[in-house]
């Protein structure tokens, strides 16, 4: 009988050890306690609020919030504009790490709030010319051509991340360190200008040479084959480039 406890004991023993050895190796995440982390960021999507969430050993689920402004002025085809570019946009991503290839991740994910947009007053000073399309007019003397322009994108867009480092280390370590490049497809940008007051043909601004931008047909004909060359030239930034460096501290 007591070798039997003995022979017993000793089983147990051995299965305990294995237990406790066992347990060091598995990530915590398998004993039900899940890893969750908030960070900042700063990137090209704007300054930026992250929280992120462990799946797996491997695999993490991120959302976060980005905004920043910027205003300039700037002169366009004889247009002046005081310019604003708004960036705001909430993103979600899900992350999957390769450990063997020092924390390197790939991360697919999506704009689901997609703000980002460029707004301008724009006016020209009585007499000067400018050009809409491919004609050339002068700003009345009397009422001076002024308007609107703006520049938005679509509301959601999917996004594609590759990057180094975790905002949940897979350690006993607390702080994070991330930096990834990637693109957001959010399709070709969309101008819209709206002009206001007199556009003559000649600088002398004869009876007759003279029209309401609002409202005449041919100019506006030419405002839109305006909006249609910006569109042109904007064209590129429909794979809007992303790249960003986060800190964040797990709990």
């Amino acid at each position: 009988m007591r070798m039997f406890l003995r022979s017993r004991s000793g089983r147990l023993a051995m299965v305990s050890m294995a237990l406790t050895s066992g347990a060091a190796l598995v990530p915590s995440q398998c004993f039900g306690q899940t890893v969750f982390g908030l960070g900042l960021s700063a990137s090209t999507l704007g300054a930026g609020v992250q929280g992120a969430v462990s799946v797996s050993g491997t695999s993490d689920i991120r959302a976060g919030f980005n905004a920043f402004n910027f205003s300039d002025n700037f002169s366009k085809d004889g247009i002046n504009y005081g310019a604003t570019l708004r960036l705001r946009s909430a993103q979600a991503t899900y992350d999957q790490y390769f450990h063997k290839l020092g924390e390197f991740h790939i991360s697919p994910g999506v704009l689901f709030y997609d703000d980002n947009a460029g707004n301008a007053t724009a006016s020209i000073p009585a007499g000067q010319s400018f050009s809409l399309g491919s004609t050339t007019y002068y700003s009345g003397s009397a009422n001076p051509v002024n308007g609107t322009g703006a520049i938005t994108f679509n509301k959601a867009a999917p996004m594609l991340l590759f990057g180094f480092g975790n905002l949940l280390p897979r350690s006993q370590r607390h702080f994070g360190v991330n930096f990834e490049a990637g693109v957001v497809f959010e399709g070709s940008p969309n101008a819209k200008l709206n002009l206001a007051g007199t556009a003559c043909l000649t600088a002398q601004q004869t009876t007759g040479t003279c029209f309401n931008a609002a409202t005449d047909p041919t100019v506006q004909a030419n405002v839109v084959a305006e909006q249609t060359k910006l569109n042109s030239q904007l064209s590129p930034f429909k794979y809007y480039p992303v790249v960003s460096l986060g800190f964040s501290y797990k709990f």
